[in-house]
């Protein structure tokens, strides 16, 4: 007498019946997309789109510009005073009359950043920081700056070389300028930093004079 097979398990029913939902057609319709979703998307695309165009329009006024780096040189100075107290510490006054160029046609630069820094065969000895200004197209900019030696320390054969200088009545500076630049070109900016180097040489104080200069970019 054959033996009755047990009923299918719930399981194995629910299994049997997605097989026979699937081989009959009756697969469910896809879901659709959000629409948040796709208005993020296109969103997204034109915000792409414009960026390119930015920069494209950005190049095109590079290269029909063409922006030349602003300058730095000294016009003028004078050398107040020289003094080596008893300790042998450098004390001095030198004023500068500095001219920031904007060489470019058209274009507006602002200065961010401005340091001048005053050295002697290599050593620092004096340095002041600037005020941010806005240099329009093609212009200058005249300003006299008080750099200030107190108490600085000088190497043995550094504090020789100056003293015969004086001596000599010629004495020789090294004056850095290191700003940073901005800008603007079309919808964006463009920042970067130019570094001046001028060599300059004047007679003793009290009234020091200037009587030889020679600037470059490094």
């Amino acid at each position: 007498m054959e033996q009755e097979k047990p009923p299918p398990s719930a399981t194995v029913r629910q299994q049997a019946g997605q097989c026979l939902y699937k081989e009959e057609g009756l697969l469910r319709p896809p879901r659709r997309t959000n629409a948040v979703v796709w208005c993020f998307a296109i969103f997204c695309s034109i915000c792409s789109l414009l960026l390119i165009l930015a920069s494209v329009i950005t190049l095109i006024v590079f290269l029909a510009v063409k922006p030349e780096h602003p300058s730095f040189d000294i016009a003028n100075a004078s050398l107040n005073s020289i003094y080596i107290d008893s300790l042998s510490l450098l004390n001095g006054e030198l004023f500068i009359l500095a001219n920031f160029t904007n060489p470019t046609q058209r274009i507006d630069v602002g200065f961010e950043y401005l340091n001048i820094e005053l050295l002697f065969h290599g050593t620092l000895i004096a340095a002041r920081a600037i005020k941010p200004f806005e240099q329009r197209s093609g212009g200058s900019r005249l300003q006299t700056i008080q750099m200030v030696s107190s108490e600085v320390p000088l190497p043995p054969m550094v504090l020789l070389e100056l003293q015969r200088q004086v001596r000599n009545n010629r004495i020789q500076y090294e004056i850095r300028g290191n700003f940073k630049t901005r800008a603007g070109l079309g919808l964006s900016q463009i920042t970067y930093w130019v570094n001046r180097q001028c060599l300059v040489e004047l007679t003793s104080p009290p009234n020091g004079v200037l009587v030889g200069r020679s600037c470059r970019t490094n």
